[in-house]
């Protein structure tokens, strides 16, 4: 048989399952609260409602139909709800990409198996459990939140939309009381905090609360468009169709100065979306629908940041664990003033000029939301603008066309992961007895699967430590 003999790509692997640990023994009188529903507050929430927990979601903005609903208003319109938009609302900021399920941890204990299997089980396609590089799409995706949601209330969870977490209050140094909205108490002694990347306001609430936090390096750069046909004949030397599917790419370079540009999330046959979420700054994501099928290719190619790298551009924020927030922020008003809301764009040959484009090349851009032509000096550090351009030459080398001077560029990528880490022990656990940070938001994650994990690692140690407070509900659907 095939396995018969030596071979250096072709292994069998055992058929382990995933299993969820129970035996805790401190008594817990109140339900667990998850702040957030993205990925990381969805699998902790799903856990936990499996055996018994009957958890509480808090989620600031709103139904995962709802949602779509503000967001498709927001690219027609430009009217943005800074509760309810890319960034905020059932699902989190993956509910509109595209649906990626890759990553580079390491599953020693089939986590991803779990959740992979859990998301075909609520709708997604069987191919997602083989495929090398799975994905949902956004069009999907919505349905299996809806599906997961009505699954968890059914076991005795309980969802909270428009409920944000404004503050909460101790005893003893132990969580006690959550506030939502500046005005609910709500009694809890255990929370999962899983507010996702962009919940700034939290960040600043909980250094208020002087809750140990940290700096980190994030990534901050740009969109880049291609034609779809022409990434295919590059990746394949034809067309898409048939058993092959619209081509993709990863990229990575090291410039000159030392710093390494990449490629990001990349959307074979996807949209650049305007994804902001605060009044006068500007930021966009890609995204795919599940068929892959709009004209153009696109991916994030951004820049590694340090502290190092942004305190020199900030003017009180030198010793903050905010600090990257602050750079965040400062670029995004750059990207929203350049033009007056609308998404910055520009051709890659322009950029390299430094001059603004004034009309399309051979193709043009596929954006949800409002676009228009600016000068990109107003926008990007120039550290940064000339790595950009140092990698797409660079990758122009391993992708044919992929430097082509009509490219085109949409500025400003920069919620490619979270500037900030909250500070947690090996139990999972925060300054504040009780307070699970989790997920991407928190420093922990960096993408949907990452984060699902961590989610459901923060639901075992809360079963690890405490009694399930009634008998499991649909125990065999625990995968």
């Amino acid at each position: 048989g095939i396995l018969t003999g030596r071979h250096n790509n072709i292994m069998s692997t055992p058929n382990e399952e995933y299993h969820f640990p129970v035996g805790g023994n401190d008594l817990l009188e109140e339900r667990p609260v998850i702040v957030g529903s993205g990925p990381a507050g969805l699998f902790s929430g799903y856990l936990l409602a499996l055996n018994g927990f009957r958890p509480i979601i808090l989620e600031r903005g709103e139904d995962a139909l709802s949602r779509t609903q503000k967001v498709t208003a927001f690219w027609r319109e430009g009217k943005l709800d800074t509760e309810c938009n890319v960034q905020f609302g059932e699902g989190g900021a993956g509910t509109f990409s595209d649906g990626k399920l890759t990553t580079s941890v390491k599953d020693p204990g089939n986590r991803i198996k779990f959740i992979k299997e859990t998301f075909v089980k609520f709708g997604a396609p069987e191919e997602i459990l083989y495929d090398q590089k799975p994905h949902i799409g956004t069009d999907i995706l919505t349905g299996i939140l809806v599906r997961m949601r009505t699954a968890i209330e059914e076991m005795g969870g309980e969802y909270r939309f428009r409920s944000r977490l404004t503050d909460f209050e101790t005893d003893g140094g132990a969580l006690s009381c959550l506030i939502i909205n500046d005005r609910e108490k709500l009694p809890a002694r255990v929370c999962i905090l899983a507010p996702g990347h962009s919940a700034r306001d939290t960040f600043s609430m909980l250094q208020r609360n002087r809750v140990p936090m940290e700096a980190k390096a994030f990534a901050a750069g740009i969109r880049i468009e291609h034609p779809q046909k022409m990434i295919d004949f590059a990746q394949y030397g034809r067309e898409a169709g048939g058993i092959l599917p619209p081509a993709s790419y990863k990229l990575t370079h090291t410039c000159a100065d030392g710093r390494g540009v990449y490629s990001f999330c990349m959307c074979p046959g996807g949209y650049v979306v305007n994804a902001s979420s605060e009044e006068g700054c500007l930021t966009v994501n890609g995204m795919s629908y599940s068929g892959r099928n709009s004209a153009n290719a696109n991916s994030a190619l951004i820049v590694t940041v340090s502290p190092a790298d942004y305190i020199p551009f900030l003017e009180s924020e030198e010793d903050s664990p905010l600090a990257g927030i602050a750079f965040q922020r400062t670029l995004e008003k750059h990207a929203f003033d350049a033009a007056s809301g609308a998404v910055p764009q520009i051709l890659f040959g322009d950029l390299k000029k430094g001059v603004r484009s004034t009309s399309w090349g051979n193709f043009t851009s596929c954006t949800k939301g409002r676009s228009a032509f600016c000068d990109f000096r107003t926008i990007l550090p120039g550290f940064i603008r000339d790595d950009i351009c140092s990698g797409i030459d660079a990758f122009g080398q391993k992708i044919a066309g992929f430097n082509r001077p009509d490219a085109i560029i949409s500025a400003l990528e920069a919620r490619s992961s979270s500037p900030v880490r909250i500070l947690r022990d090996e139990n999972l656990v925060s300054s504040v007895d009780g307070l699970y940070p989790c997920g991407e938001g928190a420093g922990y994650a960096g993408g949907i699967i990452s984060a699902a994990m961590d989610g459901m690692r923060c639901a075992e140690a809360i079963s690890e430590k405490y009694l399930n407070l009634f008998p499991k509900v649909y125990k065999d659907d625990l995968l």
